[in-house]
């Protein structure tokens, strides 16, 4: 099969990813094959590949948001149908018998694997997935729509869901870009108040077509005090400002996997009861709710098409935020 492989990590300005034939992948016990057809790209694979996360598994195949059909079924997986139109996102097992998968809360779970960091991912045109771990996909939204909904969708969710907000609350968006232009969706739906600060005009824009109050500069100060914030963008300089534009007992929440540093601020920040929370990877409940929230709004992805040859091309426009939306790879069959 074609794929996009990363030997070792490097600058995504060198174009790293090397599009190559490789061998098919076979579904073990318990396993799906999928035949790919879109996948998304995310500023998660970036980390993975410029090497911001710490290598797992070298060369990888990045990608982990997968929207594609079932191809093959490996030893006692009868979950779904072949033909059947499935998702494959970033949590690709747990062991299931930690204190954190026992408690509920898979996603912090000792004994992980990641689609496209620590397993072969979806820039490629077959992958393999527990099938417990797969998402059968509403008819609510195209494919190429869909893909960015398995991990910008989903940990925008949890995001909001971590958040507080409350029907009629004032939320902050900082950053506004794949993970955003979606939870801006279902903010608006549940009738939350979006304030949007973000450094390039064009997603301002995007922000208040999606139904934003208001769109600002990453760090101009909201008309009003809010309830709550999320911070999308991996940059630790936000931090601080984000913080100032809260109210008293305000929550601020972290989406990102990966943040540059937090610059120190004055505890008066910090005071009158604010918390700031990271949100680390999603359970599958979260998966669930958020494309059952989604197929009923229902949620419309701005995508940007490339091949799957030009994979490279794709993360040198999402690192310069030339991307209004999400990017999707083509799989071309």
């Amino acid at each position: 099969m074609k794929a996009c492989v990363l030997p070792k990590p490097a600058p995504i300005e060198k174009n790293p990813l090397e599009y190559a034939e490789v061998p098919t992948p076979q579904p073990a016990k318990g396993e799906v094959l999928v035949r790919i057809h879109y996948c998304g790209v995310c500023r998660t694979d970036l980390h993975v590949i410029e090497g911001e996360l710490p290598p797992r598994k070298s060369p990888v195949i990045p990608g982990h948001q997968v929207v594609g059909e079932v191809e093959g079924l490996g030893e006692s997986a009868h979950r779904f149908r072949i033909g059947a139109r499935v998702g494959v996102a970033w949590l690709n097992r747990t062991d299931g018998v930690c204190e954190y998968c026992r408690s509920g809360a898979e996603n912090l779970c000792d004994n992980p694997a990641f689609t496209g960091y620590t397993v072969d991912g979806g820039y490629a045109e077959h992958i393999v997935a527990p099938e417990d771990f797969v998402y059968p996909l509403p008819d609510a939204f195209p494919s190429e729509q869909a893909a960015p909904l398995l991990c910008a969708g989903i940990i925008g969710f949890r995001s909001l869901r971590l958040s507080g907000i409350k029907p009629g609350g004032r939320l902050g968006f900082y950053g506004f870009g794949a993970a955003a232009h979606v939870a801006i969706q279902v903010a608006r739906y549940w009738n939350v108040e979006v304030y949007a600060c973000t450094r390039d005009v064009r997603h301002q824009r995007l922000a208040l077509e999606l139904g934003a109050k208001w769109a600002g500069g990453t760090f101009a100060e909201p008309p009003v005090k809010l309830d709550a914030a999320i911070v999308f963008a991996p940059a630790g300089e936000i931090v601080p400002a984000a913080l100032k534009a809260l109210r008293k007992g305000g929550e601020l929440v972290l989406g990102g996997i990966h943040m540059s540093p937090i610059p120190s601020f004055d505890y008066d920040l910090l005071y009158q009861e604010r918390r700031i929370r990271s949100v680390a990877n999603n359970t599958r409940r979260d998966g669930e709710d958020f494309l059952r929230v989604a197929a009923e709004i229902p949620i419309r992805s701005h995508v940007q098409l490339f091949p799957l040859r030009e994979a490279n091309r794709a993360l040198n426009a999402l690192k310069n935020d030339a991307i209004p939306g999400a990017a999707v790879l083509r799989i071309e069959t």
